[in-house]
Formats: C-alpha cells, structure tokens, sequence
C-alpha cells in the first residue's frame, strides 16, 4: 500500500488490541459479555421507559435517549472489535473505516450534549422544583434532543471532510482496533496541520461548552443542597443526582485523557486502554449506573413484568 493515496486505497488494516492469541480469545469472551450486557441493558432501558406511564418525565425522557445512544454507538465499535478479535489482523475499506468514524464521532459528540442537557434538567429539578413541569416542557426536551443530535453529526461530517481528503502513502494499517481519528492522522504523508487543529478545536469547543454547562448546573445544585435543612431532603436530592455525577464523571475523564491533546503524543498501549474504556465499557455501565441506584426504574420494571404475567394469563 505505500506511495499510495486516498483515491487509489481500497482498505485499511485494523491490527487490533494484541497479537496472542491466549489473550486475544480471553479478551472475545470478555467483550461479548459486555456488549451482550450493553445490549440486554440499554435496549431493556428503553423498553421499560417506553411501556411505563410513571416513567414519562423529562429525565427518563432524556435517560432513553441517552441508553438508545449507548447501544448504537457500542455497536459502532464492538463487533468489528470482536471479528478483529478472532480474525486478526481485520481488513476494514476505506469507506467502511470512515463511515465507522463519522458514526463514532456523530454519536460521542451527541452524548456530550445530552449529559449537559440532564445536568440542566437536574439543576430545575432541584433549584426550581415548583416550577419544574413548565420549565422542563415537552418542546424544550425535544429541542435539546434535537440540537444535541444536529451538533454531533454536524461535527463528524465536518472531522471525516478534513480527515477522508488526506494522502495516505505511508501505510495502510490502522495500530488501534477502531478507526479513530489520531491513529488514521498517522497514516498521513501530507501535512496534517490544519486537519489537527480543527479537530483539537471542535473537541475542545465540545467537551468545554459541554462540560462547562455540567459543572455549572452542578455548582447550583450543590449550593442549593447545602441551603436544605432537611437531612432526608439533602439525602435525596444527592441520591437523585448521584448517578448521573457519577455517568458524567467516567466518561468526561476518559474523554479529556484521549482527545484533548496533539497527536505526536499518542501511545498505543495507554490510549488503546482508554479507548476500549470509553467505547465498550462506559456504554455498559451507565444502564447500571442509573437503574440499580434507581428504585424508581427498579419498580418499574416490576410494573412491566407484571403487567406482562396478567396480560398472558389473560390469554
């Protein structure tokens, strides 16, 4: 492949995560029953806040659509994983590699969005509870669900253009196990300059506005906790913002370590670990994170089954 450039390069080699192949099949079994966990876990979240009437709030509106988001952009990334996994190395084409990436890219950037949208829906909540039902209206939940989804695949069309249109005569394979955006720059033989810093910008600009909307919803939240005087109100109001914190926290830590630096410093080994966290893990947890903490979801899903029991005995 070398000396050859972006329209004349059928594919690219994804090399994967490691090349033994005791490790390789250990590491098959633990993914699979992580995306079969992510799988179960975020289409079972969705499913129960679709089907139970108690749970049609803005925050559980805004919980499906986020669990709906994880399952989609988990299975961006794991199967191909997984066929890297036991047919390693795996051959991805060039339009596979980049529709992976602008997919990848479009659904991360839509989540950042979504997880300030519930940190502003918990800041109402608890900063502003009697007016929380107007504010919290049905146009403006959607509007946020929409803008979020418009600013993620508005980005990643605007990553895979600077990205798509470089020469690649250096080398076709591809030292992580997804196509992601430092490693394909590597490949590179022209002059990335221009591309890196429009990256750098677009991922700065949305982990800050981002993040900045998250820390600021929760330093109102915490003024207004600390101003309670009932114990059991401030137990309940940390309990009710507990998980989503805890969600926000991982994934924002994880992001910030892969993305908010130059390309000349990326590490296989450290930035493969990160990314594997962020693109396979991460998407397990938050359906874990948010139900297991949650008596609410946890009655109903026993609602769901319920009713589910009567209606087959009916029959």
């Amino acid at each position: 492949m070398d000396g050859k450039n972006n329209t004349d390069m059928s594919d690219f080699i994804l090399m994967g995560l490691t090349e033994s192949e005791d490790n390789q099949l250990a590491l098959f079994g633990l993914f699979l029953l992580i995306y079969l966990i992510t799988v179960l876990g975020n289409a079972g979240m969705v499913l129960i806040i679709s089907l139970d009437p108690q749970l049609h709030t803005p925050m559980y509106f805004f919980l499906s659509h986020l669990s709906f988001l994880d399952l989609n952009y988990s299975t961006v990334v794991t199967p191909k994983t997984l066929e890297n996994l036991v047919n390693s190395p795996t051959y991805i084409s060039f339009v596979g590699c980049f529709t992976q990436l602008y997919f990848f890219v479009a659904l991360v950037v839509t989540e950042c969005f979504f997880l300030s949208s519930m940190a502003y829906d918990r800041y109402v909540a608890i900063c502003n509870p009697l007016h929380y039902p107007v504010v919290m209206s049905k146009t403006l939940c959607h509007s946020f669900i929409t803008v979020s989804y418009i600013l993620g695949f508005s980005e990643a069309l605007v990553v895979v253009l600077f990205t798509s249109t470089l020469d690649f005569c250096k080398s076709n394979i591809i030292h992580h196990f997804f196509c992601d955006t430092t490693p394909i720059l590597i490949l590179s033989c022209t002059d990335t300059h221009d591309t890196q810093i429009t990256i750098f910008i677009l991922s700065g600009c949305t982990l800050l506005v981002s993040l900045v909307m998250v820390s600021v919803s929760y330093m109102f939240i915490l003024t207004a906790i600390l101003k309670m005087k009932s114990t059991s109100g401030k137990r309940k109001a940390f309990s009710t913002c507990a998980s989503h914190f805890l969600g926000v926290t991982i994934f924002y830590s994880t992001m910030l370590f892969t993305y908010l630096k130059p390309s000349k410093s990326y590490s296989v080994g450290k930035d493969q670990i990160a990314s594997v966290f962020y693109t396979i893990v991460i998407p397990m947890l938050n359906p874990l994170i948010y139900s297991l903490r949650n008596k609410e979801v946890k009655q109903a899903l026993i609602r769901v089954m319920q009713k589910g029991t009567s209606g087959s005995n009916l029959r």
